[in-house]
């Protein structure tokens, strides 16, 4: 098991993440608005197993690298806090769009609804990037299975998107009237987030070798 520390920071980080806009929220989003909820949550299955997929595969090769290559801890903690810095980046640039900008979408059925879900997540570049790059720094060999731990910062992270994404999805529309009678707490927010990734890409980037 993870320490509980650092299952936290891992937890705060994950739900830093998932608030981020990227390509799921959007597709979530869009689809909820344009179809209702219940499309948006069957695509969210698809999202989901996605994570899962995603989870397996780092978790079986962070743990043949890192027991392979002497030095690969510490390559994949510059790593992820270069992509911590490339995601504040996007939460605070000039023209950043908001994810509540609807997209016009076709009705599809359950299974294509799920299937492109699914996709969305698996071409998602930010959600692969975070398994191989983030996940790892909170993976400490003295505190048994290398695996174990993968999988369960994994399972963490899965609970926690899922739970994000199901209520967004729900209240999609709610939420986009919102943010649209009050464009100053979406600028905020952005600029809040923005900050709290780049603390935490210096703070991974000085971090000694455990």
């Amino acid at each position: 098991m993870p320490e509980p520390a650092s299952l936290l920071t891992f937890a705060a980080i994950a739900l830093g993440m998932v608030l981020t806009p990227g390509p799921n929220m959007i597709y979530l989003i869009s689809r909820s608005i344009a179809q209702g909820k219940d499309a948006g949550l069957i695509s969210l299955g698809g999202i989901a197993l996605g994570f899962v997929f995603y989870m397996l595969c780092a978790a079986f090769g962070i743990t043949a690298l890192v027991m392979a290559v002497p030095f690969a801890y510490d390559a994949i903690r510059i790593a992820g806090a270069l992509y911590l810095l490339w995601l504040a980046w996007q939460a605070v640039r000039p023209g950043g769009r908001t994810p509540f900008e609807v997209r016009s979408l076709p009705h599809d059925g359950p299974r294509k609804l799920f299937l492109m879900g699914f996709l969305t997540n698996l071409l998602n570049p930010k959600i692969a990037v975070m398994y191989l790059s983030l996940l790892p720094q909170f993976i400490d060999p003295a505190h048994g299975s290398i695996l174990g731990q993968a999988l369960v910062l994994g399972v963490t992270q899965i609970i926690i998107s899922i739970f994000v994404n199901a209520v967004i999805a729900i209240s999609a529309a709610s939420i986009a009237v919102f943010l649209t009678r009050r464009p100053t707490f979406a600028i905020v927010q952005r600029w809040m987030m923005g900050a709290v990734l780049a603390g935490l890409a210096v703070r991974m980037a000085t971090e000694a070798r455990r």
